[in-house]
């Protein structure tokens, strides 16, 4: 038996065990996010994901594997896990553009591609 943190994301539940997510908070170490299944009863799965408190200090950062970034506020997830609210809102992370911007070419320039 353990005391989770549920997670709804993107129509999947995932949890996160209470005591390990005091010590990411406390410690700046990594949580794991697991797979919430139902069978009868529900059961922590395998790991999805990994969660980790931000640089600033503000926010926990969940890297679910294959599925994307989101982002928490500390305070928000302390006021759920503290029982002060029933819900914290979790933000997706826009993924990085790593395309880069072509100008646009006129009539009478043409583009030469190079391989380095």
């Amino acid at each position: 038996m353990h005391e989770i943190v549920e997670l709804h994301i993107l129509s999947i539940r995932y949890a996160i065990r209470r005591a390990d997510l005091a010590k990411a908070i406390s410690g700046r170490v990594f949580v794991q996010v697991e797979d919430l299944t139902h069978n009868w009863n529900y059961y922590l799965g395998a790991t999805s994901g990994l969660g980790q408190v931000s640089v600033s200090g503000k926010a926990l950062n969940i890297d679910i594997f294959n599925g994307g970034s989101f982002t928490v506020s500390l305070r928000a997830l302390g006021n759920v896990m503290y029982g002060k609210e029933r819900f914290a809102l979790i933000m997706k992370i826009p993924e990085a553009l790593h395309s880069q911007k072509m100008r646009k070419v006129t009539l009478d320039q043409k583009r030469i591609s190079a391989v380095v």
